[in-house]
């Protein structure tokens, strides 16, 4: 073999071996469910189970401290990857304030939910808090918006799509996995959870915010702004930060909702 055919031979073997790696480790990579970190204390929460295919997974609701005369409207909170439930707990406080609930769902295989991350089980677990939702007597049916934060956005514009959701706020997410794994030179053929969160949005056409940080390294502005533009009349609120360091825009969340009829 001449030494051209041994150099080509040699970077093929590594293009396949990385190509191998990375189809085998995914997973891992994409659902870093934290670990050595048992969930927290949930307060005044209550734990809604959902049963699922490959075991219960659970979520927790925050209502208003004061008993409403009705039923409320309902956000359904989908967390980042590398993140658990509990941690929203004191963040969502702030919308119980408003009259609202707060649904915050724990993914399979993270926290006290049984099973395995995927992107089946995860929209899985997703349309049974909708339905549980839906059945809940405290809840009124036909105020349910999801609300997904980076990989949670993927599983919420399903969510939105499928159930025709009467609104959908989108933050800090990506198009499709298959778009931010394409940084890491990782074809498309190889994603296994593609969370097409743009392609959602092809079945969704009502009221949709999306906030997005100006400098956020992990998945770009240019994304955020994107999925906005996939759905006429979006609203696109860009935050002066990151990725994970993004407070709530609380005010504008709650303008949404209100002009969505929602709140």
């Amino acid at each position: 073999m001449s030494r051209f055919g041994f150099v080509a031979l040699a970077i093929a073997l590594i293009a396949a071996a990385y190509l191998a790696v990375l189809y085998l480790a995914q997973r891992s990579l994409l659902f870093p469910a934290p670990v050595n970190r048992l969930p927290a204390d949930t307060g005044r929460a209550e734990i809604v189970r959902l049963p699922l295919a490959g075991g219960e997974a659970q979520a927790l609701l925050l209502v208003p401290a004061e008993v409403p005369a009705g039923p409320v409207p309902l956000l359904i909170f989908m967390h980042g990857n590398a993140e658990l439930a509990d941690d929203w707990v004191p963040v969502f406080e702030e919308v119980t304030t408003w009259g609202m609930a707060a649904l915050l769902l724990e993914y399979p295989g993270y926290g006290r939910s049984a099973g395995r991350p995927s992107e089946p089980s995860i929209n899985e677990a997703a349309a049974a808090a909708y339905d549980w939702a839906q059945a809940d007597p405290r809840i009124d049916a036909k105020r349910i918006v999801p609300y997904g934060r980076s990989l949670g956005g993927g599983a919420a514009a399903r969510l939105a799509a499928d159930r025709k959701t009467p609104a959908l706020i989108l933050e800090s997410s990506f198009t499709s996995v298959a778009d931010f794994a394409a940084q890491f030179l990782a074809p498309a053929f190889l994603v296994r959870d593609r969370f097409d969160t743009l392609g959602a949005l092809s079945a969704f056409r009502g009221p949709l915010l999306v906030v997005h940080g100006s400098l956020d390294t992990i998945v770009p502005i240019a994304q955020g702004r994107a999925l906005a533009a996939a759905v006429p009349g979006a609203r696109f609120h860009e935050v002066p930060c990151g990725h994970n360091d993004c407070p709530r825009p609380w005010y504008l969340i709650r303008q949404f909702l209100e002009e969505s009829g929602v709140q």
